[in-house]
């Protein structure tokens, strides 16, 4: 399985950035999040790649293990939280158009996938949201989506467009997602069951396609993810 660490220093949050690339650029391209605290080692560190080797060595998929700065901002206290979010979406901006754009660049295709594990699923699943242009697959893995925890009560529109529990339902062109493979997993033992099948019936009332996965003896752990990844990229 082919590895290269790729470093750069980005504008967006003026500082460099790194991400691990597993395979030659061919298939699809799937940008995978950390979890959080987690950096861009995590999901190679867990076995989650190790998982999805298969996948990676007969060019169904190269992946893309994204950097993660929540430590900057939603868990970073030291600051305003409307400062929170505005280091957030300077991080959105590194994955849409630094991160994507090169996975684009390499697999010779105008979208790409998505996917990550609790609070990464998070980043996932609101990157796909907001630029479902760009967006062809969207895997959660246990997502956790409620971010407003995070802001002290504070709330202003920044938060409001980037927490899909708010923005989803009030969303007037559903149909900008119809080209997207949704995917929604968890487990009756997932810590986080209920925000997913929260998300998934917002889903159901606007009309939005998608599959929620909702399994046996599955829980919040990454034994549960490493089983879930690899079946999931057998359906593609």
């Amino acid at each position: 399985m082919q590895e290269r660490c790729i470093k750069w220093w980005t504008p967006y949050l003026s500082r460099e950035f790194e991400m691990l690339v597993f395979g030659n650029g061919g298939g699809l391209p799937l940008i995978i999040f950390p979890t959080s605290f987690g950096n861009y080692r995590q999901n190679k560190d867990f076995g989650l790649i190790d998982s999805v080797a298969w996948f990676i060595d007969n060019n169904r998929v190269t992946v893309y293990c994204s950097d993660a700065i929540d430590l900057d901002s939603f868990y970073n206290k030291a600051i305003h939280p409307a400062d929170r979010m505005r280091t957030h979406i300077a991080y959105e901006n590194v994955i849409v158009r630094d991160v994507f754009d090169f996975a684009r660049r390499e697999g010779s295709t105008h979208r790409v996938g998505v996917c990550g594990a609790s609070l990464g699923a998070y980043h996932a699943a609101n990157i796909a949201f907001r630029h479902p242009d760009a967006v062809s697959h969207l895997i959660s893995l246990s997502g956790a989506f409620e971010i407003s925890d995070f802001f002290d009560g504070y709330h202003d529109d920044n938060i409001y467009f980037n927490n899909p529990y708010e923005y989803l339902p009030n969303m007037p062109d559903p149909w900008k997602y119809n080209h997207m493979n949704i995917i929604l997993g968890t487990g009756e033992w997932d810590n986080t069951r209920h925000e997913s099948m929260r998300l998934s019936g917002i889903l159901n009332s606007k009309g939005i396609r998608h599959w929620l996965d909702d399994r046996k003896w599955c829980g919040h752990e990454w034994k549960y993810w490493r089983d879930m990844l690899p079946y999931y990229l057998s359906t593609f």
